[in-house]
């Protein structure tokens, strides 16, 4: 397949949006609002146009009136959303209200320390890391990867064997999609009409971004800055396309949406809430993508799609990825270190080359990879939304391991249609070991 075909065929006909109630209007409108002062807030919009067109034309309301009208609004959910059954709606409007006031009161000049404006925005506290951690994983990975030199350069070294050669990423992501696509569909269903298209693209802060359109449409982008690894490619596919963002975002649309008449959720917004949820079970959905038995065989695969000259030697091929599966728990574990190195830098002050000489130093990341990794912690929009991955995983890995294996499946399909927060789902973990 090409950059521009898409995965699965169109669903025709013009699409109805539901009326919103007052509730939803005004946080769709108040979102807006605040995407006007921060560019980048509203991830995507699906809801009624006029409420758009209106933000759009309108002056531009003080960052003062918006944090009032964030208060308002909580208000008023407490008073007008009082039906039992909306109890996990009151609750996810509440939460994601309380991260748009926040950041309208930074942008009004209100300014909090950096954990607690975290704090604030997901619902969630970020946990710094205890670097013996990556020691340890550091340690692990010297077992895999013996010899001399510095071990970042070793790491390197062996991924620079798995690059993706660019003319072949687009058609290798289309393969991994449509397989998981397929995997997805017999485990959680598919909306009807779900579609995503692939494009490659450059000179962006992350590895790949999911752009939903509504009517169960998504666009997938793959930024190839950096070299395209095999092993990093298959979980960016799994975490932006199936069963990760792209079926995330169209089951919301199709149950809480079209179904439930829940408008509040036509609108996807960045450094709230959900962002954790939805970030956590992305980087999660890969274990229901590709089980970690198939993790092997999958691997040799994509080396030989791609046109990898490792592939022509089928033992060399499968040896190359049992030593790259079991090198994925303690480079994740070493992933982590991005945590750290986000408080490091907002929370304490550590300067630029600082920060970058830790990542590179006890991270072990390349040098490149390291200052790519940075340009994302300090990026304006980014620089809070860092954690949800790492603190997202974790979250739903603790709630979604509380239940038998056998009852894991239904419960990862509650993250696709379900309005749940961060609070509820620690809530749940904490019943589940009471």
């Amino acid at each position: 397949m090409t950059a521009d075909h898409p995965t699965t065929v169109a669903v025709g006909g013009r699409r109805q949006v539901p009326v919103p109630d007052g509730v939803a209007h005004d946080y769709l409108l108040l979102a807006l609002r605040l995407d006007q002062h921060s560019p980048g807030l509203v991830d995507g919009y699906f809801g009624p146009a006029e409420i758009k067109a209106r933000a759009d034309i309108e002056e531009l309301r003080p960052a003062a009136r918006l944090v009032d009208d964030a208060q308002a609004l909580l208000e008023r959910i407490a008073t007008e959303v009082t039906d039992p059954a909306d109890a996990d709606r009151r609750d996810w409007l509440s939460a994601q209200v309380v991260a748009l006031r926040t950041q309208a009161e930074a942008l009004a000049g209100t300014t909090l320390p950096y954990i607690e404006h975290v704090r604030r925005c997901f619902a969630w506290e970020p946990v710094r890391r205890d670097e013996t951690i990556f020691e340890e994983a550091a340690a692990a990975i010297e077992s895999l990867l013996p010899g001399a030199g510095p071990l970042a350069d070793r790491i390197s070294a062996w991924d620079d064997r798995f690059v993706i050669p660019p003319d072949r990423v687009a058609a290798v992501v289309g393969w991994l999609a449509e397989r998981f696509r397929e995997r997805a569909g017999r485990l959680f269903g598919l909306p009807d009409g779900e579609e995503l298209r692939i494009r490659l693209v450059t000179g962006q802060p992350w590895s790949g971004y999911n752009w939903y359109d509504g009517a169960r449409r998504s666009r997938v982008d793959i930024n190839t800055d950096l070299p395209t690894w095999a092993a990093s490619l298959i979980h960016v596919a799994a975490h932006e396309t199936y069963p990760g963002h792209h079926l995330e975002h169209a089951w919301k649309e199709a149950e809480l949406v079209e179904r439930r008449r829940r408008m509040e959720c036509s609108i996807l917004l960045i450094n709230t809430p959900e962002c954790l949820i939805s970030e956590g079970l992305a980087d999660l959905g890969r274990r229901f993508a590709s089980p970690t038995d198939e993790d092997v065989d999958l691997l040799a695969e994509v080396y030989q799609r791609a046109g990898l000259p490792i592939a022509a030697d089928r033992e060399a091929a499968r040896a190359a990825a049992e030593t790259t599966v079991a090198l994925s728990v303690p480079r994740a574990r070493l992933g982590e270190a991005r945590v750290n190195a986000a408080l490091m830098r907002h929370a304490d002050g550590l300067s630029h080359d600082e920060v970058l000489a830790w990542m590179e130093r006890v991270g072990r990341f390349a040098p490149a990879v390291a200052a790519k990794r940075l340009e994302f912690i300090e990026h304006p929009l980014w620089r809070t939304y860092v954690f949800v991955y790492h603190e997202g995983e974790a979250l739903l890995r603790r709630w979604l391991e509380a239940v038998p294996e056998a009852d894991q499946v239904a419960r990862f399909g509650r993250l696709l249609r379900e309005q749940l927060t961060p609070t509820a789902i620690a809530a749940e973990c904490q019943l589940s070991s009471s």
